[in-house]
């Protein structure tokens, strides 16, 4: 893996190369994306038939679109999806129609109070069709007739999704969720899909406790129809994050799973403040990204989310303003950094049983005090030792030890190493 710097930068590069993209919950540009994130990742691809029933929902029509545009009376493309993909609202039905500005005014959406900003809209479940603008184009249209051309299909296809699993050395998982559905918009959630990315390349150059699957799908939807299509292996998924926002400047934000006291939370909960990092820990709400699917009652899975700013909290969200220069690579860097110094604890977060409990083993004569000799931390590597044999009852976890102790998990976890190695504790 490359150093975080390097990282940064190139997940930057990531987001702009997937930033032209048109995505939505179906369609090409989603397999697009799938195919640009597959040439750093393998994936599996699922593609997944109109009209499949999946939990209360049914997989909609697939929706592809070439070409749309509003020309004024001399030709000129006043509104131009090739320009940008949010110039449309989503899901629009084709239409093909010369009509004045005040019939069309029906149908184009402007952010007044940011006059020159593109907002973001759709229209996944009821037939619509539209444009997006920026208010000041719409305020120097003059009025007249006016062509309005939208090439799209809506049809019936596929919802497309992926997956990339690294096994590891138990079929207990670890999820991490991104949603692939948004058109041009870079931190909601291009950003996401980069530190996702480069999270499974991390991971795989390891030998990890947990199976770590990273799903890409359409939001909502997507993550309804992996739940649904996925009954069979629920009861393997012991924790998960869902990753959004995760490229702007603002402090990190953790959203508790609807539990609130899973282990992904405590973990989330230690690594954020232990590293003094600027953060945030929100109660968890039934709005927001896809940790409410995986938290439903039904389901109940210990998935939280990380973001940096939540969404909605910060005015480019859902507009062109979200773009490639709103996010940077030091902020996807230290997201990333994050999500590593998370999973390195829940990776290590066992429990054990000291088999030496009727006082304490005598260390000395099993070579590990000389194995601390001569390092700067030996009276704390001694410490953690102790600690560990107090708490290894088979109910307390290392997190439990290094949260009881103050003593740094890394350290904690090197004790337990040492001391499973002598013999003394076991998992």
């Amino acid at each position: 893996m490359a150093p975080m710097t390097e990282a940064g930068e190139e997940m930057h590069a990531l987001v702009e190369r997937l930033y032209p993209l048109c995505r939505s919950i179906t369609g090409d540009g989603v397999r697009a994306t799938l195919e640009i994130v597959g040439e750093y990742v393998p994936l599996q691809v699922h593609e997944v038939p109109t009209g499949t029933q999946v939990l209360d929902w049914t997989v909609p029509q697939e929706w592809n679109i070439r070409d749309a545009y509003v020309a004024d009376s001399a030709g000129n493309r006043v509104v131009d999806f090739a320009a940008s993909s949010l110039h449309v609202l989503g899901y629009s039905v084709p239409v093909s129609a010369t009509m004045p500005l005040s019939e069309l005014r029906g149908h184009l959406h402007t952010l007044p109070d940011h006059p020159t900003w593109v907002p973001y809209r759709t229209s996944y479940y009821k037939p619509e069709w539209g444009f997006c603008l920026a208010q000041e184009t719409l305020d120097a249209l003059p009025d007249g007739d006016y062509e309005v051309r939208i090439d799209s299909t809506l049809a019936d296809g596929h919802l497309t999704y992926a997956e990339h699993v690294i096994p590891g050395q138990v079929p207990d998982e670890v999820i991490v969720s991104c949603h692939v559905c948004h058109p041009s918009l870079a931190n909601d959630n291009l950003a996401g899909i980069a530190v996702a990315t480069f999270l499974a390349r991390a991971l795989a150059e390891q030998t990890p406790y947990y199976t770590y699957r990273f799903i890409f799908a359409p939001g909502t939807i997507g993550a309804i129809t992996w739940l649904a299509r996925n009954a069979e292996r629920i009861d393997r998924v012991k924790h998960g994050l869902v990753l959004a926002c995760a490229g702007d400047s603002g402090r990190l934000t953790y959203k508790q799973s609807r539990r609130g006291d899973a282990e992904i939370d405590r973990v989330l909960r230690y690594v954020l403040s232990t590293s003094e990092r600027p953060h945030h820990i929100t109660e968890f709400t039934p709005y927001g990204y896809d940790e409410r699917q995986f938290c439903s009652p039904g389901f109940d899975l210990g998935v939280g989310s990380l973001s940096r700013t939540p969404y909605a909290g910060y005015p480019e969200y859902h507009t062109s303003a979200d773009n490639p220069d709103f996010v940077s690579p030091e902020a996807m860097a230290d997201t990333l950094a994050v999500c590593r110094e998370a999973f390195a604890v829940l990776d290590r977060n066992r429990r054990y049983v000291n088999l030496s409990s009727y006082g304490e083993p005598q260390l000395g004569r099993r070579g590990l005090y000389d194995s601390l000799g001569g390092r700067s931390d030996a009276k704390q590597a001694q410490m953690a030792m102790l600690w560990v044999l107090s708490l290894s009852d088979g109910e307390h976890g290392l997190l439990d030890v290094a949260e009881r102790s103050g003593l740094p998990f890394d350290t904690v976890a090197a004790a337990a190493g040492a001391l499973h190695g002598a013999g003394l504790i076991k998992a």
